[in-house]
């Protein structure tokens, strides 16, 4: 499948997942109970007003929160298998979410999605998404933006506020 990699690897749940494929997201990181993507917005992104059309936004923080809500892996030091991974019975899936579109964004742009989890208890979970946007290449900076992963830096302006409620369910 395609670039998006973590680490050299495709995560788990994006390796049959042709609309993050599509979309070109890259994971920059994911730990669990947090993520961290990006894409450059294109034109076939947008809207009748030029702008970034709100699905494509969804579908992006919807990803994050995916990731955010499935590990890589199994949990370090444990024999077992993580709730994406070939041996769990169990995936978690989004049992509602809200966004909140606070301003546009645009061709050329780079999005980058941050999810954290809010709150986890049984079987259930709360995540927080931020989606920012910024130029690829602000004024001064040549190389573009310098913030991601590791980064004390937001990645752009705030665009859009996405939360999420996770459900532990079995595959079948």
């Amino acid at each position: 499948m395609a670039e998006v990699t973590l680490s050299g690897a495709t995560h788990p749940i994006l390796e049959n997942d042709y609309a993050s494929e599509w979309m070109g997201i890259e994971v920059l990181a994911v730990s669990e109970g947090y993520a961290t993507i990006r894409m450059t917005l294109r034109q076939e992104m947008l809207n009748g007003f030029g702008m970034a059309h709100g699905g494509m936004i969804f579908a992006f923080g919807d990803t994050a929160f995916a990731l955010a809500c499935n590990p890589a892996g199994p949990p370090p030091g444990s024999a077992g298998a993580g709730a994406a991974s070939a041996g769990s019975d169990t995936i978690t899936v989004a049992s509602g979410v809200d966004i909140n579109f606070l301003k546009p964004a645009f061709t050329g742009q780079v999005i980058t999605a941050v999810a954290n989890r809010r709150a986890h208890a049984g079987r259930s979970g709360l995540y927080d998404v931020q989606i920012y946007a910024a130029d690829p290449h602000p004024a001064g900076s040549p190389a573009g933006p310098s913030a991601g992963a590791g980064s004390d830096e937001t990645p752009g302006e705030l665009i859009a506020e996405f939360r999420g409620r996770s459900r532990t369910i079995s595959k079948k």
